[in-house]
């Protein structure tokens, strides 16, 4: 790995493991100090010790919605490691599964709050604290649910959609020292997934070009890959993940 993000801080939300901890693995190994969020703490602290320890990462247990945990995460990763230069917006749930006809309207409030409205706040906050005055870059992450429709999931695939669409709005409106992007995985091997392959893999994976699923390098590489100079010309994209499924 390099040093290309040493002194750079990143935030990243839903990171005790899966995704989100597969890109603070990949920000470590890179250089920089990541701020962990998820709502169990002995998880995160867990996940911690599996990047290297308190030197290099700090856990804050909370609801990714809840504006008073929104705010001590960004302040105090500003008090520990010094910056917020980057924000990775990780988190989202879809506590529903089935046609869209028979989905309980507060469930969908739900999701829209947790995938899409938290996604808003937590780029203002880390704006308002850091990114404002220094600059930076931020990472969604979406899904191909939200760009082609996704049976049984279809309004998590609806807040990913808006996930999407708020990247490029976010984009247009923070530039030219912000850049904004996200990407959008196919099926990754988490706990999350589990549902959509969990007994069947082989056969999920058939219909891949490359013939895997996804697991959580996959994209902890491309995110940081968006958040790097490398990207540094691209901005409100989002770049899907997926393994070609979306080609066919």
């Amino acid at each position: 790995m390099t040093a290309r993000f040493a002194g750079k801080t990143a935030i990243i939300t839903g990171a005790s493991r899966g995704i989100g901890l597969g890109v603070a693995h990949r920000l470590v190994g890179d250089g920089a100090k990541v701020v962990i969020t998820a709502r169990k703490q002995e998880a995160l602290d867990d996940a911690v010790a599996e990047l290297g320890g308190p030197d290099v990462a700090l856990a804050v247990a909370g609801s990714a919605d809840d504006s008073d945990h929104q705010d001590e995460t960004v302040a105090k990763a500003i008090e520990t490691f010094g910056s917020a230069d980057f924000f990775v917006n990780n988190t989202g749930i879809n506590p529903v599964f089935g046609s869209l006809m028979d989905i309980d309207a507060a469930a969908a409030r739900k999701i829209l709050d947790v995938n899409v409205v938290s996604t808003l706040q937590w780029t203002q906050k880390v704006y308002q604290a850091w990114q404002k005055e220094h600059g930076g870059a931020v990472v969604n992450v979406a899904s191909v649910a939200g760009i082609r429709p996704a049976p049984g999931i279809a309004f998590y695939g609806v807040s990913k959609a808006a996930v999407i669409d708020l990247t490029s709005s976010l984009a247009e409106e923070l530039g030219p020292n912000i850049r904004v992007n996200a990407v959008a995985p196919a099926v990754v091997k988490t706990r999350f997934a589990t549902a959509l392959y969990e007994g069947r893999e082989e056969e999920v994976a058939s219909a891949y070009p490359l013939k895997r699923l996804g697991v959580p390098d996959d994209i902890g590489s491309v995110v940081a890959f968006l958040l790097s100079d490398d990207a540094g010309w691209m901005t409100g994209q989002t770049l899907t993940v997926d393994g070609g499924v979306l080609l066919h």
